[in-house]
């Protein structure tokens, strides 16, 4: 039985602007099994970001392919590609991405709308989940009168309303204090072991990195082997 759930073959992506060509990955061969839980770890400008947004099916590739629990996601049309991301992914940002004018509740019940769920089956995960990250008095609050760690976890909250089998960070930790830091990735680590997710981190810190199993090292578009 296969347990790579996400693989890149030869993965190069090139952005233009102005007519000049500026290569962001440089032929990344990457394989992450299910249930693992991985660090990707590199200075600013190296490409982290970029291959989230592969791996994340957000973007496609310039040239290489980008395999999904088995599934070409270069050949997928956008609207494929949204429902498959909609299923399999929870994606969590830096900067929390909240609707500002949505409570806590109405946040986390977003991407079960994408997907046509029932109003009071949202609604009673929604609230399944505010429990689980300990902020179920937070249901009516929007982001503003919360703190950024409350708001990183409503943001965790989110990404995990469609029971994705995938979650992927993106320097999820940078603007919270070293406690909350230490809150927030014990929390993923803890959905890692008992929901056997697959949890992918972008971080440029080592101390949020050692919490992963597999750390890769991207330097210039390239994985840096060995590192």
């Amino acid at each position: 039985m296969n347990n790579v759930i996400i693989e890149l073959q030869d993965v190069k992506k090139i952005y233009k602007m102005d007519g000049v060509e500026t290569p962001a990955l440089r032929g990344v061969n990457l394989k992450i099994n299910k249930g693992e839980f991985v660090a990707i770890m590199g200075p600013s400008g190296s490409g982290k970001s970029t291959l989230l947004h592969m791996v994340g099916a957000l973007d496609k590739p310039t040239s290489g392919k980008v395999f999904l629990d088995g599934v070409d996601i270069s050949t997928l049309k956008e609207s494929d590609l949204a429902r498959l991301r909609g299923k399999k992914i929870g994606i969590v940002f830096q900067f929390f991405n909240l609707h500002p004018t949505l409570t806590a509740l109405e946040n986390i019940e977003l991407p079960m709308i994408v997907i046509e769920k029932d109003k009071k089956e949202r609604q009673q995960r929604a609230l399944e989940l505010l429990k689980a990250v300990g902020l179920e008095h937070r249901a009516q609050h929007l982001p503003s009168q919360m703190s950024g760690g409350e708001q990183q976890r409503i943001a965790i909250a989110r990404a995990l309303a469609n029971e994705p089998e995938i979650i992927l960070a993106d320097e999820l930790t940078g603007n919270l204090d070293t406690k909350t830091k230490a809150e927030i990735m014990n929390f993923l680590l803890q959905l890692q072991k008992e929901k056997k997710m697959t949890v992918t981190v972008i971080t440029h810190e080592l101390e949020i990195a050692q919490y992963a199993e597999t750390i890769i090292h991207i330097v210039d578009g390239k994985i840096k082997v060995g590192g």
